[in-house]
């Protein structure tokens, strides 16, 4: 196991390491970490300091696990590393040594909630933290700043952050916000505009007029060029006629009188 986990820091402390080679070695630590029962009661720590640090190690290897998940865009797996985590973050954060990476991974996990727009569970999860670390901690605060702009529709901002971010590692979930957040104004432009030139819809939009991003926007919310040359919103808003049932909602009503005038 210790081999296993030397190796394993060794990989991915390279300057390039090789995604391949960690991820066959996360795979066989998973295994070995089941095997072990690596969670154990707190209680029980106190009296048996090399399990505590069996429990910091396999902290480390799910560290590796959710920064690895986001490098190969595996987001099922990054949820279940954090989730697997949390233990070790709150449950047993009498008995550990705080974590250098554990802001990081939070911060990661907080950018990972707004960037899907769930909203709710971001909110919930700041619950969690103190006060003092969501005013100062610098892998926390810029991440509550794009939850600010999100909220209030300042999605110009969101795109201009990506390159203030704490770490590298933010850039994947920031990439995901951006497209999230442009989805947003292409809705916000639908139900404002009853029309607008290419050029100050990549504008808003923040990409290169004719460009690949901005076709594919186009083409997925179904936008089309009127005879001057604008998208043409007007028809993304109007709704088909519904045909109301008059006839029969009168009969309906005719009848619930009569059976009223019944049982008087």
């Amino acid at each position: 196991m210790s081999n296993l986990y030397k190796d394993l820091k060794a990989e991915w402390g390279k300057r390039a390491p090789n995604l391949l080679r960690c991820g066959e070695l996360l795979g066989i630590f998973k295994l070995e970490m089941a095997k072990g029962a690596f969670l154990m009661p707190r209680e029980a720590l106190n009296s048996n300091p090399k399990q505590k640090d069996q429990l910091v190690r396999s902290r480390d290897v799910l560290e590796i696990a959710v920064e690895h998940s986001i490098t190969v865009k595996d987001y099922a797996a990054f949820e279940r590393y954090m989730a697997q985590l949390n233990m070790y973050y709150y449950d047993y954060d009498k008995f550990l040594e705080p974590s250098k990476e554990m802001h990081k991974m939070i911060g990661l996990s907080l950018l990972y909630m707004l960037a899907t727009n769930r909203i709710a569970d971001f909110h919930i999860a700041l619950e969690r933290l103190p006060s003092d670390l969501l005013l100062q901690n610098s892998f926390i605060m810029p991440v509550l700043a794009l939850e600010n702009y999100f909220m209030e529709g300042r999605y110009n901002k969101i795109l201009q952050a990506k390159k203030s971010m704490p770490s590298e590692i933010y850039g994947n979930f920031m990439d995901m916000l951006v497209n999230t957040a442009r989805e947003e104004i292409a809705s916000c432009i639908e139900k404002a505009y009853l029309k607008m030139s290419p050029k100050q819809a990549a504008q808003r939009l923040c990409l290169k007029v004719g460009g690949k991003e901005l076709l594919e926007l186009v083409k997925r919310r179904h936008w089309t060029l009127d005879a001057e040359g604008n998208y043409d919103y007007a028809s993304l808003n109007s709704k088909p006629k519904e045909e109301i049932p008059s006839n029969d909602i009168a009969i309906q009503n005719l009848s619930y009188a009569t059976e009223l005038e019944k049982i008087v």
